[in-house]
């Protein structure tokens, strides 16, 4: 049953039903267990705050995002694969405006992403932290 994004309880199952996705992926489990290793635990508290945040305007993450992203082993292909994950999860279970921003915010965030990973990786260089 589809429902709208509401409470912390919402991007709680969002976060999980998505990164329990994600770590079955042939594409994307490999990068992210190497990467998070057996702290799934705190990643998935960053995540929720960070989402609370960004969908719900309760201001509960403070960092910078991209910083973590800046080095992964990631290409074009690898973010396609996340938002069709994300969106698939989304779809699945949540509908409403929320939700439409949660789309669109995935989509957008990929995108700048996967656009200043490229230019870090073309002139050789690391993000100012």
């Amino acid at each position: 049953m589809q429902k709208s994004i509401e409470t912390l309880k919402d991007i709680k199952f969002l976060v999980d039903d998505f990164y329990g996705k994600i770590r079955q992926d042939d594409l994307l489990s490999p990068i992210f267990n190497a990467i998070i290793q057996d702290r799934w635990p705190v990643h998935l508290e960053k995540m929720y705050r960070f989402w609370q945040t960004v969908l719900l305007d309760d201001h509960t993450y403070y960092g910078a995002p991209f910083t973590p992203h800046a080095q992964m082993p990631v290409q074009k292909d690898h973010f396609e694969r996340w938002i069709q994950l994300f969106h698939a999860t989304l779809d699945d279970h949540f509908i409403g405006e929320v939700a439409e921003e949660a789309r669109w915010r995935s989509s957008k965030m990929a995108e700048m992403f996967l656009y200043k990973i490229e230019y870090y990786r073309e002139i050789q260089a690391k993000p100012l932290i």
